[in-house]
């Protein structure tokens, strides 16, 4: 048997190819059909099957092309109603692979038909487990994603009888191979690690561990984290079925020049510059909001954009077709095109362009103490109650689209995260929306606290 974990970095989240005796199977495939195929031709081997382990809300599946692209059949577990053609098995029943077995376990909570796959090798020993979002490294799947008629009690209900029924009587050497790592949405404290065993989350998972119903529901139900705009869109999608990818990549990368991006750019539409925070802060288009493609790319556009928005890309060279797969990883199939050129073409064509100020962390303090700029700090919740500058504003980058008209329009804000990735971004964002003045502080809080430590607090509570 063969397994390879193919992990996305930006989404958190991984996908699985399996094979055994020359027949592949495909678990949990991002909207890119070809990786997946390449390995199987790299390898010789045939897909059999696309294995779902349940309508994703925070990424678009490519299940449905990878299976048109190679006559696979899309397999989903009990309760799973898609509109389009698929097999729907039933809890426990088998699936050949080779010379290998995958055993279907319906395990029910994190949505109705999430359901784990049980990888069994020629001997027909339990080898894997891949638990899609039921269970991770450290933690479970959060029961508040699905869209219908069931309370986030209720499934997390099932979700303590799917791990006591299905889960935790495994072997302990069974290895698990989780649907996302550390920083996904999906659940509330991932572990960074990339897969575990049975036996190991026995001991360290919190949701293994419990054995009380009651006090799991409220556990896995309670301080759960924000839901992106985008989640319950792209559950949609999924189970309804969706347009070709190699379709929307055709209309999506379109190159325009400058004259014709200026022609669209006051239609209603939305820039997307997706270059390095630094490199933005120095000249952009006016009115461009800036979310990079080094950083969680698809989760603050799907956070702060609406799905349905039709969007104009500036990027850096050579990375035009990447933007445009990412956003379309999500359900973000408008993009009118991008700009030809870059910015480069933009600034030599004499058009008009804008500018955000960064800030050293060696300089905020003196800046700050002037009283000439409001603070306001982006980071999440967690962040702030280990360290905090006093008389900062606290609006997490999450909601600043719901709370940013709280906020004078009239001051100069500077803002700061831990780094500087979402400072820029939300800089940007208020840009855009009318403030006349915003700052990013280079580096974010862990550049404050190396050269104005005196600045910082220990914080003893959240907001």
């Amino acid at each position: 048997m063969y397994i390879q974990q193919i992990y996305t970095n930006c989404l958190a989240q991984a996908a699985y190819y399996i094979e055994s005796g020359k027949e592949a199977a495909i678990i949990d495939p991002l909207r890119n059909p070809e990786p997946y195929i390449a390995i199987a031709k790299e390898r010789g081997a045939t897909i059999k099957y696309v294995l779902e382990t349940h309508f994703h809300a925070d990424f678009v599946s490519g299940h449905i092309d990878l299976a048109n692209k190679t006559g696979a059949s899309i397999v989903f577990g009990p309760g799973a109603t898609p509109g389009y053609r698929a097999y729907i098995a039933e809890d426990h029943e088998t699936l050949h692979l080779g010379d290998a077995k995958i055993e279907i376990l319906h395990t029910p909570g994190h949505t109705v038909e999430s359901t784990c796959y049980l990888l069994r090798d020629q001997h027909g020993k339990e080898s894997a487990v891949f638990t899609g979002d039921t269970l991770f490294v450290g933690d479970v799947g959060r029961p508040d994603l699905l869209s219908g008629n069931l309370s986030k009690e209720e499934l997390a209900s099932m979700l303590f009888d799917s791990l006591q029924n299905q889960i935790k009587t495994l072997p302990a050497d069974v290895v698990v191979y989780p649907g996302h790592g550390a920083g996904s949405a999906c659940g509330k404290n991932i572990s960074s690690k990339s897969t575990s065993t049975i036996g190991d989350e026995c001991i360290t998972n919190y949701a293994l561990l419990a054995n009380d119903k009651q006090a799991f529901i409220s556990v896995v139900t309670s301080e759960l984290p924000y839901i992106p705009g985008y989640f319950f869109k792209d559950a949609a999608i999924n189970k309804s079925g969706y347009g070709s990818y190699d379709d929307i990549i055709r209309k999506n990368v379109n190159a325009l020049s400058c004259r014709e991006f200026a022609a669209v750019k006051n239609t209603g539409v939305q820039i997307l510059d997706t270059r390095d925070p630094m490199t933005f802060s120095r000249g952009f288009i006016p009115g461009a909001l800036n979310i990079g493609l080094s950083g969680d790319f698809a989760v603050w556009v799907g956070t702060l954009i609406s799905a349905d928005t039709q969007l104009l890309l500036v990027t850096e060279h050579g990375k035009e077709l990447e933007a445009v797969e990412r956003l379309a990883r999500i359900g973000f199939e408008q993009v009118k095109g991008y700009l030809q050129g870059g910015m480069a073409s933009w600034v030599a064509a004499n058009l008009e362009t804008d500018t955000i100020q960064t800030v050293s962390a060696a300089m905020c303090g003196d800046i700050i103490e002037s009283g000439e700029y409001e603070l306001l700090d982006v980071r999440n919740r967690r962040e702030v109650a280990k360290h905090r500058v006093p008389g900062a504003v606290h609006i997490p980058l999450n909601n600043l689209k719901e709370l940013y008209s709280t906020l004078a329009a009239d001051k100069k804000w500077l803002v700061y995260c831990a780094g500087g990735y979402r400072s820029m971004i939300a800089a940007s964002f208020l840009k855009a929306n009318g403030f006349t003045d915003t700052g990013s502080i280079e580096g974010g809080i862990n550049e404050i606290i190396k050269h104005n430590p005196e600045m910082v607090e220990l914080a003893l509570e959240t907001d």
